[in-house]
């Protein structure tokens, strides 16, 4: 991002429901500063018609429709990452006016310091609405499922091992009237529930085909269905982003942090930073692929092969390591175009040292 030391900046500290704005002079002392309502129409009375800014934001809940709007009217935004904001939520004066002059402070400085993000298209966060909107509902679902099962067992049952499509009819046909009385609302809704995460199902692979095509080569992954795809593209965005395929991984928290001083270097767990519901995505594909349905690969025969090793924890390691791999092999298969490949294109050069 080429730096305009001409360019007015401005930081804004963004609430739920007000943002406070710090506006800077080319040479760094303050031009103004007010509090503004987090809205469409009180975000343009202040910012439309106004010559061309530099404005940093942190990233949240408002933050997408904010930095559309505000690039629609002519305005440079630089999205900053909280994860490297430290001078923010370290400062022991930490303040809504001090958070927004610090932003603009260091956007003045260089943009690169706020480890800029980029948002999704409108478009884009439409359809990511629908994955999350979806997995709330799988959520649900399983609480319910594993309420009427807590239940069950209250009263000397047991409910039947099944899918959660079929339990709400298992569930009927094993119990009596007088035991269904108690959980009769319960099953009603978890039914009503299952229906509308299959209904989100059906949308949800209809969208991908539609809009994103990738997807359908990435699916031939084992483990990797049209929701598992999809929630990929929309938070990788662009394979151009990455200088190599391995850098994914790092990107969605599977690799280990690190925390080396001297002749010390503990083994940590993964960062999981990034996208949490992707990592998830990701490490339930791992756990099939190591299960017992999943198919016979390259892939599955490397994880088994790290789970063989013994110790402690070493099957959840492995399909940890198998998911971060999982997470190179898909943006390998996105860049060239192919699908998976059990054996010969599995893991290309750049792939090994995932």
């Amino acid at each position: 991002m080429k730096q305009d030391s001409t360019m007015q900046v401005c930081g804004i500290d963004i609430g739920d429901r007000f943002c406070r704005v710090f506006v800077m002079k080319t040479d760094g002392t303050r031009e103004d500063a007010w509090r503004m309502p987090t809205t469409r129409k009180g975000l343009s009375k202040a910012f439309a018609g106004k010559e061309r800014m530099r404005i940093a934001l942190e990233v949240g809940t408002h933050s997408g429709w904010i930095c559309r709007d505000l690039e629609a009217m002519g305005h440079e935004v630089v999205v900053a990452n909280p994860r490297r904001l430290e001078a923010i939520w370290k400062n022991w004066k930490k303040s809504d006016d001090q958070d927004a002059e610090c932003l603009a402070r260091l956007v003045r400085v260089d943009p690169q310091l706020l480890k800029p993000v980029k948002h999704r298209s409108e478009s884009e966060a439409r359809h990511m609405a629908m994955v999350r909107s979806r997995a709330v509902l799988v959520a649900t679902r399983t609480s319910l499922i594993n309420h009427v099962r807590s239940m069950l067992k209250t009263m000397g049952l047991r409910a039947p091992k099944c899918s959660s499509s079929a339990f709400v009819k298992r569930v009927n046909a094993t119990l009596g009237e007088a035991d269904l009385e108690a959980l009769k609302g319960v099953l009603s809704c978890l039914a009503e529930t299952d229906a509308r995460v299959r209904e989100y199902d059906r949308k949800l692979e209809e969208l991908a085909k539609a809009h994103y095509p990738e997807t359908t080569s990435l699916q031939t992954v084992p483990g990797v269905g049209p929701i598992t795809a999809l929630v990929f593209r929309l938070v990788v965005q662009s394979p151009e982003r990455f200088p190599d395929s391995r850098s994914v991984a790092a990107y969605l928290g599977l690799v280990p942090r690190r925390d080396q001083s001297g002749e010390r270097d503990p083994q940590l767990g993964i960062s999981k930073a990034g996208d949490d519901y992707l990592r998830t995505l990701l490490v339930q594909a791992g756990h099939y692929l190591l299960g017992p349905f999943g198919p016979d690969c390259r892939l599955r025969r490397w994880g088994l092969a790290l789970a063989g090793r013994g110790g402690k924890n070493a099957k959840k390691r492995a399909v940890v390591a198998v998911a971060r791999k999982l997470s190179v092999v898909l943006l390998a298969m996105w860049r060239s175009g192919q699908d998976f490949d059990a054996w010969h294109q599995l893991v290309p050069e750049e792939v090994k040292a995932a």
